[in-house]
């Protein structure tokens, strides 16, 4: 049985800023990858009824994130 965990807003009232520059949808179709403009990665979960909803917000890059690609396994 899957558990839904709601995300945690760390950056307090207001959330970042996130102009999408690169997306990817992995292949299981249950999660969607959005690079920013401004640096940022973003993980969100997505349903069987295309409902999207944020997982993971990852920072550290110092410039816009233009491409993603998955890893072969």
């Amino acid at each position: 049985m899957k558990r839904s965990v709601p995300a945690v807003a760390v950056w307090g009232r207001t959330a970042p800023s996130h102009g999408i520059t690169a997306m990817l949808i992995t292949d299981d179709q249950q999660t969607i990858v959005t690079g920013s403009q401004e640096g940022q990665i973003c993980l969100w979960d997505l349903s069987s009824d295309l409902k999207v909803s944020s997982r993971e917000i990852l920072f550290g890059h110092t410039a816009s994130v233009t491409c993603l690609a998955k890893a072969r396994e």
